[in-house]
């Protein structure tokens, strides 16, 4: 959106005017800046209402990856010999350590692909950004990811995991699954207002994604000379890194960085085709 000034008598009150963007345009971070108190609001909305009148309130947040790394860990760790192939690291610790950032990004996909249409009176009344809306979704996710790190702490002390240096550069993976996650949530949710029938397609789609990711098996499996295919998957490589930064395993800086410009691609699409399709949401919401 790009707004004017009033160039009346100094004294009066300024007038923006919002006139609509043609074709493709970049997103207006600046503007999204400057509405950053909305979505503190919007990012704390989210959280509340999703665990309102809930018995264990923000606890499910930390029960989602907790229950899914027992799960796994009986079943792929055990039965499936899958614990023999993590390097040295106890099996739940290392699914565990890639559950959590998959969570975070499958929670704020998810979440995001409804939320304009969720927030279909808010659009439809007052001007704001409209990039805002999938933003406090991601970040509504990334207060999940923060209440569920204090499980991974503890089995990191449980199981005596190392620590190294490279425990810095974790967090930089994490802003980048947020990111990730706010291109493909963009996108998303700019199709969901356009064609309902997304909300049932995704959780679908999230589910076989988190397959062709190695969150609960280890990249090496996959033979050397395929394993760039794996991660053409941008998800694969950030939380390979993540997990990697963790717990002191190698990572592949090749392979991540293929997987960090395939992210920053998807990050500029799906914030550019949402800025697109913004100014319809109006009339279809």
């Amino acid at each position: 959106m790009a707004a004017a000034g009033w160039t009346g008598d100094s004294s009066a009150e300024h007038v923006d005017i919002i006139v609509p963007s043609r074709g493709w345009a970049r997103p207006r971070w600046d503007e999204v800046w400057r509405y950053r108190e909305l979505l503190y609001f919007l990012t704390w909305r989210d959280v509340k209402v999703r665990y309102k009148q809930t018995v264990l309130g923000v606890a499910w947040a930390v029960l989602q990856p907790l229950a899914a790394m027992l799960i796994f860990a009986v079943f792929f760790g055990r039965l499936a010999g899958l614990d023999q192939h993590t390097g040295g690291t106890p099996y739940p610790l290392y699914v565990y350590a890639g559950l959590l950032p998959w969570t975070l990004f499958a929670t704020a996909v998810t979440n995001s692909s409804g939320s304009v249409v969720a927030s279909a009176r808010l659009v439809t009344k007052v001007y704001f950004p409209r990039l805002v809306i999938p933003l406090s979704a991601v970040g509504a996710a990334l207060v999940d990811f923060a209440c569920a790190t204090v499980v991974l702490v503890g089995l990191m002390i449980y199981y005596r995991a190392p620590v190294s240096l490279a425990l810095l550069v974790a967090p930089l993976f994490v802003i980048g699954i947020a990111a990730l996650a706010t291109g493909v949530g963009a996108i998303f949710a700019a199709l969901t207002v356009q064609y309902r029938d997304f909300r049932y397609v995704i959780p679908f789609g999230i589910q076989l994604w988190m397959y062709i990711t190695p969150v609960i098996y280890p990249p090496d499996l996959v033979p050397v000379r395929w394993r760039w295919i794996l991660f053409l998957n941008p998800a694969a490589g950030l939380i390979e890194g993540f997990r990697g930064a963790l717990l002191g395993r190698p990572i592949d800086p090749r392979l991540t960085a293929l997987s960090l410009a395939i992210s920053v691609l998807l990050v500029l699409a799906g914030t550019a085709y949402f800025r697109r399709a913004e100014r319809q949401f109006a009339d279809v919401i």
